[in-house]
């Protein structure tokens, strides 16, 4: 699974907007996060995936991994 790497190829402008799409984003984070976690096995990529798996719907992580891409084109905790 190479969602992580498609989604970091995008522009930022591109990531930012999948982000903050209210349902969309959350999708897209999802994906994201098991993605890198599939291919890293790193803990702090498990744990953040079942993070937004749980909790994604309060928006709150995702709209910090939007905000975390426009400051320093990496997402929040991503390994």
């Amino acid at each position: 699974m190479n969602f992580d790497v498609w989604f970091h190829k995008q522009s930022k402008i591109i990531q930012i907007v999948l982000l903050i799409i209210p349902f969309v984003g959350w999708i897209v984070d999802l994906l994201v996060r098991w993605s890198a976690f599939l291919k890293n096995q790193s803990v702090v990529n498990l744990v953040m995936a079942l993070v937004i798996t749980l909790l994604g719907e309060f928006w709150i992580l995702t709209i910090l991994d939007g905000v975390m891409i426009a400051l320093n084109n990496k997402m929040f905790l991503e390994e």
